[in-house]
């Protein structure tokens, strides 16, 4: 695919509404991506994006919401399906996102790679509701529909942005992943892992998948990705049992997004770059002890990136900082700052990979770490 090297990205969404300031924070790392900016216009929204031409739904713009009608997605299937071998049907169009044309427009082949996001069809199944309140993904003719729509819309982006630079790539933003492991979800891990299976078959390009939630790193390792971009500053410590999986991933040749910046204020303030790298060599050091893999090794295949979106500042008990809640539709400066500072962080920290890890190297093979290590290579 290509060379990862700590080299760092961003996942999509940013609170921002002006869209060069945001095009020029995300142009400003290694692996630039297009930014989402819901509070720019309903239809920067990723599930709003994500159902352009969608059988069955219905924009509500005025009142932000998007609304899914089982007897309209039968009398719209027909001529949906007419319509399947035409890109366009599938394609982001400027309506639903000037963002993303923005980006297009930007010249990218000097970058080493870019990036775009889908929003996944688990998580769209999860978030879009029936007239009947129930989620779509319970209804198992449109989750068939769904999952093909999906790959069809990561297919069309993935030669949009190819045209752009030959190392492009789209993740699959799939935060709704978390719910499938809850008691009370009628779609359970196994029908979920059994249907991306089928899913990204049919994907060209580096399958990518991203998410937030708590996540099981096994479970998302196995489900036939090459690409996993996840929340790492959450797990606080790598368990012993998550090592051999994170080896074979890697062994197979993929890569890992380690999000490892927080972006909430309380918590962003208490780090540094240097305490964030320390704690992801931890993460590192836990795999490389209880396998064959050394830290340059896991390094050579990592990128670095923000633990998650920030489009609210939210305290560490949970609660909106006071005072800084933004009014509908309008940009909050904190949580801009707090993205800007993130983005900060990450190119330090990138660097402070790049220079650590091949040190703790040398100590390993007991040589002076004064040594070169390019003349170790």
């Amino acid at each position: 695919m290509f060379e990862a090297r700590c080299k760092t990205t961003a996942m999509g969404i940013m609170p921002h509404t002006d869209i060069e300031k945001a095009l020029e924070l995300a142009l400003s790392l290694d692996i630039p991506f297009w930014p989402q900016l819901p509070r720019m216009s309903f239809y920067e929204d990723m599930y709003v994006q994500a159902s352009q031409n969608f059988p069955g739904i219905v924009v509500d713009t005025e009142n932000k919401r998007l609304n899914f009608n089982t007897a309209q997605f039968e009398q719209e299937l027909g001529d949906y399906f007419e319509r399947m071998d035409d890109p366009e049907t599938f394609a982001l169009s400027e309506e639903y996102s000037v963002v993303y044309h923005r980006f297009l427009a930007k010249e990218m082949r000097g970058y080493h790679a870019i990036r775009g996001q889908v929003t996944g069809p688990v998580s769209f199944g999860f978030n879009v509701i029936d007239e009947n309140r129930k989620p779509i993904i319970y209804n198992d003719e449109v989750r068939a529909v769904l999952f093909d729509f999906i790959q069809k819309k990561v297919n069309v982006q993935y030669r949009e942005l190819r045209e752009k630079n030959p190392n492009a790539f789209v993740w699959v933003d799939e935060p709704g992943l978390g719910y499938v492991f809850s008691g009370l979800s009628g779609y359970n891990d196994r029908q979920a892992q059994e249907d991306y299976l089928g899913f990204l078959q049919g994907l060209e390009g580096p399958k990518g998948l991203h998410l937030c939630a708590n996540v099981n790193l096994p479970y998302l390792l196995n489900l036939g990705i090459e690409i996993l971009s996840f929340d790492a500053y959450q797990i606080e410590f790598m368990p012993r049992e998550y090592a051999s999986a994170v080896a074979e991933f890697l062994r197979g040749g993929g890569v890992i997004s380690w999000g490892i910046i927080p972006t909430e204020s309380a918590i962003l303030a208490k780090e540094t770059p240097e305490t964030l790298a320390k704690r992801l060599i931890d993460y590192w050091e836990v795999v490389a002890q209880n396998t064959d893999l050394t830290q340059e090794q896991i390094s050579e295949q990592a990128l670095v990136a923000p633990a998650r979106c920030c489009l609210r500042d939210i305290s560490q008990n949970g609660d909106e900082i006071a005072g800084q809640i933004p009014e509908k539709g309008q940009s909050s400066p904190v949580e801009e700052r707090i993205v800007e500072r993130a983005f900060t962080f990450l190119s330090e920290l990138s660097q402070i990979l790049k220079e650590e890890v091949p040190l703790l190297l040398l100590r390993k093979l007991g040589l002076d770490t004064k040594f070169s290590f390019q003349k170790l290579l």
